[in-house]
């Protein structure tokens, strides 16, 4: 350990002159320093600068030490544990001998073009122990966003003297945040996401005053049950949706996550996004490379519509998995039969879907298990994934052929990280579940987890996977579990947190549980991706509590709420458009709110992935004639809703109103959905108006959508305006009717 940390010492001793490093989109400018201390900063992050010589005025000498004799704080990009910084810390670092004090010394770097931007790499070290940071920070200039994350590797030895934390030569990483972001303005305003079962994504606002704003997670596997991982920040004002400076950031992590929002005592804030630290203390080993999760953010100056579509737009380019691809529309079973269904109900089904005008049937939860395990409610069969035979005697084959007769495509449910106690697999691996070893266990909704912290139940997991994937092709059980998958989609479920927070597996290394865990997930995950890269996934998770860019790497969309009230489904859908592209929220017509007509249900379902949940036998002629039209419309539409830009016009959260549009990418095509929630009575109804338009071009408007016999009381339907007019006067859209809703067509001329 001498001599690595001499090597290390005499690395960061060498002179180094200042340095500026640039990380630059094509509106923003995030530039740091290393200061004749040999340490980095963040001298700047705001709107991007003409002229990149005038880097040189911005004056590092504020945030940080002239003499490196001297402390003095600053803002240091990667401020530590134990030095002279007073505030979180980014990183925290217990070493071998006891010590939580480290300092990182500025080593190098070097830039390198990566798909649609380019990669930063800052290369830092400790002078006393042998510890390397490595930042990362990936800019997407087009789309103005910007990701980061860390890398943490170390060499200390064994350490055995009376004191020491560390007989087997791991550090203990106590703080691990993925970046720290400065900002300096008269006042800051957060929104935040909170959440519960079918209350997904909920907005509220409050300004940040002196201290700490901490928001986490701590339940491990279903970890966005209560808050989501992504947070708004209005600096200078509040938040707003066409005006002001906002940074809108994100979290791609699955797993226990944690964002500080501190404003100390010269009116500065900081912002920590990364892992919560909750009995996570993570125990690295030696030469093992510990990454922090992925940070995504943008900074708009024109408000959060603009940061939006930064967003959306990198994640169809960049991080969502085939997110420049197609989407299916659907039938799921579920609210239509539950757990009680067989093959030939299965089949009617599957004719209705063709008869509605979708894609794919999907078979939900229920459909395996046997014997005394039989799947019939949710106490039992889940971790015994074979087909029960008393429903579904011809299996997954037979049922892939039933879709094949009635011409669309199969798709199945499947919860595979969690086990019931009532299972085979449970025993015949108790040892494969998160569990204490001297209590008595308690089960959520009847199930534990399965410790994916084992390389062997991985392993299983990804053998389930893969062997329903490729079921439909072999009724004899004999298949290749990596070959072509004849079921065509896939709903992964997760709808336990972690309970009885033990692994049988990591034995004394309990507190890398949450994060070595949700690893495990991603290791199946990321092989299922490779080996069935053409088969679109759905994620969910008790509804929307998984809803990160990190898991979105591997799935197609992601299920926002069981909540399918389309009145709820406004505000729910709201909240999650502010950071996820229209064609990753899957949204379902169900019977959820029968005082809302059909018309009205599959409208707001049709301003994401649309699908349904109902059978047609519960429509009348009329209603299953307008769902035919309106599967057909929303297909036919699919680039404009889809891969258009999106402008969110009325909030729900504003009135009893809500509108919003999309325009397709060459701003020749637009598509409004504008809804009457519950308006008072004789209130004054404003123009709805439309963004995004060419200004210079003529459109024409038509509202589609309509109910059989029904022709549109639009006034102006079918004429021709300007985008000018459209944007600048707008159309009177709303009415006074409650769960009233209108799709309005603009083509250009």
């Amino acid at each position: 350990m001498k001599l690595q940390t001499l090597l290390f010492s005499m690395l960061v001793a060498l002179p180094v002159a200042a340095q500026t490093i640039p990380i630059r989109t094509d509106h923003t400018d995030l530039i740091l320093k290393v200061a004749p201390n040999h340490r980095l900063y963040q001298v700047y992050l705001g709107e991007r600068l003409l002229d990149v010589g005038e880097y040189d005025h911005l004056d590092w000498d504020v945030y940080a030490a002239s003499d490196a004799s001297v402390s003095q704080r600053g803002w240091e990009v990667c401020n530590t544990g134990g030095s002279e910084e007073f505030y979180e810390p980014a990183l925290g670092i217990t070493h071998t001998d006891g010590s939580q004090t480290t300092y990182l010394y500025y080593r190098g770097h070097e830039t390198k073009a990566v798909d649609g931007g380019t990669e930063t790499v800052i290369r830092l070290a400790d002078d006393q122990y042998p510890v390397q940071v490595t930042l990362h920070y990936v800019a997407y200039p087009r789309e103005d966003v910007i990701k980061v994350w860390s890398e943490i590797l170390h060499h200390e030895k064994a350490v055995k003297r009376a004191g020491s934390i560390a007989a087997d030569g791991c550090i203990a990483l106590q703080a691990i945040h993925s970046t720290i972001l400065y900002f300096r303005r008269p006042s800051y305003y957060l929104t935040e996401f909170s959440s519960d079962w079918a209350r997904e994504a909920q907005m509220s606002s409050q300004q940040l005053q002196f201290g700490k704003k901490v928001v986490d997670t701590k339940l491990g596997s279903r970890a966005a049950m209560h808050a989501h991982p992504f947070f708004e920040i209005g600096l200078g004002q509040e938040v707003r949706e066409t005006q002001g400076e906002v940074l809108m950031g994100t979290i791609a992590w699955s797993g226990n996550w944690r964002y500080t929002a501190e404003v100390d005592n010269a009116g500065a804030l900081r912002i920590l996004p990364g892992l919560n630290p909750n009995a996570s203390a993570y125990r690295l080993r030696p030469g093992e490379t510990f990454r922090t999760p992925e940070f995504i953010f943008t900074l708009s100056r024109n408000g959060t519509g603009q940061g939006s579509r930064n967003l959306q737009s990198w994640a169809r380019r960049y991080q969502l998995r085939d997110g420049m691809g197609p989407r299916m529309s659907l039938l799921n079973n579920w609210e239509n039969t539950y757990f009680n269904f067989d093959q030939e109900k299965l089949t009617r089904l599957m004719k209705e879907a063709k008869t509605l005008g979708v894609d794919m049937f999907l078979l939900d939860d229920g459909w395996f298990g046997n014997g005394g395990h039989a799947r019939n409610g949710d106490s039992a069969g889940l971790g015994d994934w074979d087909v029960n035979r008393s429903k579904l005697p011809g299996g997954i084959p037979a049922l892939c052929d039933a879709a094949d007769g009635a011409g669309v495509k199969f798709g199945i449910w499947i919860e595979p990280e969690m086990v019931n106690p009532r299972s085979d697999l449970f025993e015949a691996h108790p040892d494969w579940a998160i569990r204490l070893p001297n209590r008595e266990y308690y089960t959520y909704r009847n199930q534990l987890v399965l410790d994916m912290s084992n390389p062997a139940v991985q392993e299983y997991v990804y053998g389930v996977v893969a062997r329903i994937l490729t079921d439909g092709h072999d009724s004899s059980g004999q298949r290749d579990i990596n070959g072509d998958a004849r079921v065509a989609y896939f709903k992964w479920d997760c709808n336990s947190p972690i309970t009885n927070a033990y692994s049988p597996y990591l034995g004394d290394r309990q507190s890398n549980l949450y994060i070595d865990h949700i690893r495990g997930v991603y290791n199946v995950m990321r092989r299922v991706r490779e080996n069935f890269p053409d088969t679109p996934m759905m994620l969910c998770s008790g509804g929307g509590a998984r809803c990160d860019y990190e898991a979105l790497k591997y799935f197609t969309e992601f299920w926002c709420s069981d909540d399918t009230d389309p009145v709820e489904r406004l505000y729910i859908q709201w909240g999650f458009s502010q950071f996820f592209p229209a064609k990753a929220m899957c949204a379902h017509v169900t019977d959820w709110n029968r005082q809302a007509p059909v018309k009205f249900r599959t409208d707001v379902a049709s301003m994401c992935k649309l699908g349904f949940d109902l059978g047609l036998r519960h429509l009348s002629a009329d209603d299953l004639a307008y769902c035919q039209q309106a599967v057909a419309n929303w297909k036919r539409l699919q680039p404009v809703i889809l891969d258009g830009e999106q402008y969110r016009l009325v909030s729900p959260y504003d009135g009893n109103h809500m509108a919003v549009n999309y325009v397709s990418q060459d701003r020749r095509h637009a598509v409004l959905f504008a809804y009457d929630i519950h308006p008072r009575y004789k209130e004054p109804l404003q123009n709805v108006r439309l963004q995004g338009l060419d200004a210079d071009r003529n459109y024409q408007v038509e509202e589609i959508n309509l109910m059989p016999g029904q022709a549109s009381s639009l006034k102006g339907n079918g004429q021709v305006y300007s985008g000018d007019y459209l944007m600048k006067i707008g159309l009177e859209a709303f009415t006074q009717n409650g769960l009233q809703s209108r799709v309005i067509e603009i083509k250009g001329l």
